[in-house]
């Protein structure tokens, strides 16, 4: 059959395939644009029915489509591609080192004023910021899968600038010479310890959940339910609990630091991911005839 390939920002025609077979895949179709246009690497491109319309899968078929004798395809060029591993090793390695220059090296920050003694809960809280993107980095390298394997390369400049920037601005207040310790005291610090701890192993309950939900290269998705795994009877309430218990840590790290940066981190964040949870969350219930009514999105009860 004759495949049209038209822009979807100009509508012009690009190239016509007069002889593909209509049991082809659009991850076909990539190969084959990319014969042609060897810049276009297959990653960078992206076919739609509609100008405007929804991405088609790399496995949906032209078949699949109910094309007959002729299909017409929209492309639209996504740009230079980075993997998504990449992306995240670097934007999470970053905090993990300004922070680390700020606490180990005060002298090149604050002078001669670094001389103070440094109090206890600045240790403490060093501890826990480095021991969570370690924790984000080991993840990223043995945990998580990726339903994508690469995005626009400009993210990695957005995402790192963003949790760069929030790190440099959390450690530069944390490990001031004249950081308040906080106000309650031992009381108030290991209290939001504790929470801190708390959420950053069921984040990672979590995520290890949502891991053994499909083997190495599978696509299928599933309802995520609740494991053994005390942590994970948060997916009876919500259905992105990582999400939940991102924010958690923060929020413990911000009473135990008392510390306005890492609660202005934290609700920055907390915006993001919620945006990101209902978005799934109403994927999820599309998707899934008998998905659970009673989840919420993050919060529960609430969103």
């Amino acid at each position: 059959m004759k495949v049209e390939i038209l822009s979807a920002r100009t509508k012009e025609v690009l190239h016509v395939f007069d002889d593909v077979s209509i049991h082809a895949t659009i991850a076909e179709i990539k190969e084959l644009y990319h014969k042609i246009k060897p810049k276009l690497y297959t990653s960078r491109q992206s076919f739609r029915l509609e100008p405007r319309g929804k991405v088609l899968a790399d496995d949906v078929t032209l078949r699949s489509l109910e094309f007959e004798n002729a299909a017409r395809l929209y492309f639209k060029d996504l740009g230079p591609q980075i993997g998504w591993k990449t992306v995240f090793l670097t934007e999470y390695a970053g905090p993990f080192f300004i922070y680390l220059i700020f606490y180990a090296r005060p002298s090149l920050i604050y002078g001669k004023a670094s001389s103070i003694t440094i109090h206890r809960y600045v240790h403490i809280a060093c501890a826990c910021f480095l021991f969570h993107y370690g924790k984000r980095l080991a993840e990223t390298h043995f945990v998580h899968r990726f339903s994508h394997g690469t995005m626009p390369i400009r993210n990695i400049f957005k995402n790192s600038s963003y949790y760069w920037g929030f790190a440099a601005f959390i450690a530069y207040f944390v490990n001031h010479p004249l950081y308040t310790p906080a106000s309650f005291g031992d009381v108030q610090f290991y209290a939001g310890l504790v929470g801190f701890i708390i959420c950053q192993a069921g984040n990672y309950s979590i995520h290890m959940a949502f891991r053994n939900m499909r083997s190495e290269g599978s696509r299928e998705r599933k309802i995520p339910k609740p494991t053994s795994n005390p942590f994970t009877f948060l997916f009876n309430l919500v259905s992105c609990p990582n999400y939940t218990y991102e924010i958690g840590s923060w929020f413990w790290f911000s009473i135990m630091t008392q510390s306005v940066p890492a609660a202005l981190f934290m609700l920055a964040g907390a915006a993001q991911m919620t945006d990101w949870a209902v978005k799934k969350h109403r994927n999820y219930r599309k998707e899934f005839k008998e998905y659970p009514r009673g989840r919420k999105a993050i919060i529960p009860f609430v969103i």
